[in-house]
């Protein structure tokens, strides 16, 4: 099957060479998103919920640009600048997602690009589409 990148103006544009998502074989990897608002590329900087919504929206256009919704989500990569964050994240998925939850690791990183507080990257599967 044939290798598809994946874009959508409803989510920021890549910052660097890589596409928002790939899809192949039934599976759509969405790259990392942080908490820029796609209009203008500024993060949001109200508090950590309020960027990690964001970024969870931006995830979920990159998703439906492939055709999907974040309940396809069969792995969620999180990546924090504080791990004092680990609940509000867990809070802010449980009104995302439903169960069976999608596998998730949780990382604690140093910095993130534009000085994010979190990042997340995903995999779906389209398979039982």
């Amino acid at each position: 099957m044939e290798r598809l990148s994946i874009q959508t103006d409803k989510a920021p544009d890549a910052i660097g060479t890589y596409s928002q998502a790939v899809s192949q074989n039934g599976l759509v990897f969405l790259s990392g998103q942080i908490g820029l608002d796609p209009s203008t590329m500024e993060l949001i900087q109200k508090d950590f919920a309020a960027e990690a919504k964001q970024v969870f929206k931006n995830l979920s256009e990159v998703a439906m640009a492939s055709g999907a919704t974040l309940d396809a989500a069969v792995k969620i990569n999180i990546y924090l600048t504080s791990l004092d964050n680990f609940q509000a994240v867990n809070e802010i998925m449980s009104t995302i997602f439903q169960q069976p939850y999608p596998a998730r690791a949780v990382i604690g990183v140093s910095s993130l690009p534009k000085n994010a507080n979190i990042e997340v990257d995903a995999i779906l599967c389209l398979a039982d589409r």
